[in-house]
């Protein structure tokens, strides 16, 4: 875990290791939300990207009656 510092006018810095593990770029949009009592940060990515991200990911969990 890393930790960061808010400055005066609320920005933060995305540490480096950080930065490099996602790909991310300057200029790049990113959603923020609060999430309980964290902020989550997820970087927008194009349709295109997301092609294929959800291979190998089960299918045969139990569903409720109306969810089938």
């Amino acid at each position: 875990m890393e930790a960061l510092t808010v400055s005066p006018k609320f920005q933060v810095v995305i540490p480096k290791a950080i930065r490099e593990r996602l790909n991310l770029v300057p200029g790049q949009k990113i959603q923020a939300f609060d999430y309980d009592s964290r902020i989550e940060l997820i970087p927008e990515q194009a349709m295109r990207q997301m092609k294929g991200f959800l291979r190998g990911m089960p299918t045969d969990i139990e569903r409720e009656d109306d969810r089938v």
